[in-house]
């Protein structure tokens, strides 16, 4: 198991205080720099891997450092975001990412995550005995477990965000054609950004239910370690675990909202992005959102300037996304930049989460459609809301299924007519419509994109 270990300073590490945390392998140890410079491994005599330490991360929301390494770490400001891989079936590894992670907080002040580790010898003394493992050659980062079929990350965190060495687990397991297989035990939970990315075949979250038990954190189905990879044991049933979680999933869950829309602007050279979904945001929690980065932590201050910037740079490229909020009012989002054949196109999924006893703003939505319609060149909308976890991470066992609430067109796509309860969004020359669907639910929304598909485009006319 690849075992974390985060230092959280005040100070930035610079270089002299990285060498010093890192002088706890002793001075046999070698340093090479890897992922372009933003890691440094730590390898034994033979070049095989000890730990690896990644670039710190500036993180100016603190509620990003509690919104995913819990509420009993406390940070009032920002913080620099050290993360620290101990390597699979390398003895000592894990007392090693410690002694660095305290070395640095001794010299930088701060803390070390998890709470309560305490380094051998106060972090003073390098650490001996270490022994390691070979390798395959070429291996990414954090990966316990490499086949031809499978990449295998087994974590053992609270919450499993989509942190840049799991994003580049992911990219390097599908560029060779391989499934991510996130490995963890039954108490974790993901964020809403890593459920997507492990969305769909042939990646997994595999539950490691005792032992030899295992069974997929979405769907609930008996797996087994067979011929490289974790597949279903061919049982119809959810596994017992899975279905026992499921029954005893609280009553007194809250709720969550989910937006999922897509606008589109001219490519022109003073457009800046991000406006849609901070009108969005604006209306629901009456705040702009407080934080954004390309992966988690989404530690940087949010800013449309910046985030522009940053699409610009990598375009024509799509640029993919994510944006946080305050922890008053719990919200998520991911936005995918895209340049098409129309211009730029913003693809955004938001997440709001509400205790039980607060009603989320429903009655918001139609005046919220029509300014996106009229004002951030809305293409599609499709509101939803359900029983879930209010901090929207992801447990494993079957949550409630969202029922859709309402379904948003803009002018530039077809519009079915005729159909009762409709609601016209802007000027008769450039609407959007705005269908209601808290009544007929998912039928409803079927029979009106199967009538849409049936109309017209208006640039046929």
């Amino acid at each position: 198991m690849t075992t974390d270990v985060i230092a959280l300073t005040d100070r930035m590490p610079d270089p002299w205080s990285v060498v010093a945390g890192l002088s706890a392998a002793g001075p046999d140890a070698t340093f090479t720099a890897r992922a372009e410079g933003a890691v440094i491994q730590l390898s034994d005599p033979l070049g095989r891997p000890l730990v690896s330490v990644e670039a710190p991360i500036l993180v100016h929301t603190p509620a990003e450092v509690r919104r995913l390494l819990g509420p009993e770490i406390r940070v009032e400001g920002p913080v620099w975001w050290t993360e620290i891989h101990a390597a699979t079936g390398a003895d000592g590894a894990h007392a090693l990412a410690g002694t660095i992670a305290t070395r640095l907080t001794n010299l930088l002040g701060g803390q070390v995550w998890p709470p309560g580790f305490t380094a051998p010898n106060g972090g003073a003394a390098p650490v001996t005995g270490l022994t390691a493992v070979p390798t395959p050659e070429n291996a990414p980062l954090a990966v316990d477990i490499l086949t031809d079929k499978t990449a295998a990350v087994i974590q053992d965190r609270p919450v499993i965000a989509l942190t840049s060495w799991l994003a580049e687990a992911l990219r390097h397991a599908h560029t060779t054609r391989r499934g991510l297989h996130l490995v963890t035990p039954a108490h974790t939970r993901l964020t809403l950004p890593t459920r997507a990315a492990l969305r769909g075949t042939p990646n997994r979250w595999v539950i490691r239910d005792g032992d030899a038990a295992y069974y997929d954190g979405l769907s609930g189905a008996d797996l087994h370690w067979h011929d490289g990879t974790f597949t279903p044991t061919g049982s119809e049933r959810p596994a017992p675990a899975f279905a026992h979680a499921t029954a005893r999933a609280e009553a007194d869950h809250g709720q969550q909202l989910l937006l999922t829309f897509v606008t589109r602007a001219p490519a022109a050279h003073d457009l800046v992005l991000g406006g849609a979904l901070e009108t969005t945001w604006q209306q629901l929690t009456g705040a702009a959102p407080a934080g954004w980065g390309t992966s988690e932590p989404a530690g940087l201050p949010w800013s449309r300037t910046d985030l522009t910037t940053l699409a610009r740079r990598r375009a024509p490229r799509p640029t993919t996304l994510i944006s946080v909020g305050h922890p008053e009012h719990p919200a998520i989002a991911t936005i995918r930049v895209s340049r098409t054949t129309g211009g730029v196109e913003e693809h955004i999924t938001l997440a709001l989460g509400y205790p039980p006893d607060v009603r989320p703003p429903l009655d918001t939505l139609p005046d919220l459609a029509e300014e996106l319609v009229t004002r951030h060149g809305l293409v599609s909308l499709l509101a939803q809301q359900r029983r879930a976890r209010p901090d929207l991470t992801v447990p494993p066992w079957l949550e409630g299924p969202p029922a859709p609430l309402a379904f948003v067109l803009g002018p530039e796509e077809a519009h079915p007519t005729g159909l009762p309860q409709a609601t016209q969004l802007g000027p008769t020359t450039r609407a959007g419509w705005y269908y209601p669907l808290t009544e007929t639910g998912w039928p409803g929304l079927e029979r009106l994109t199967r009538t849409i598909r049936n109309q017209p485009s208006p640039h046929d006319t």
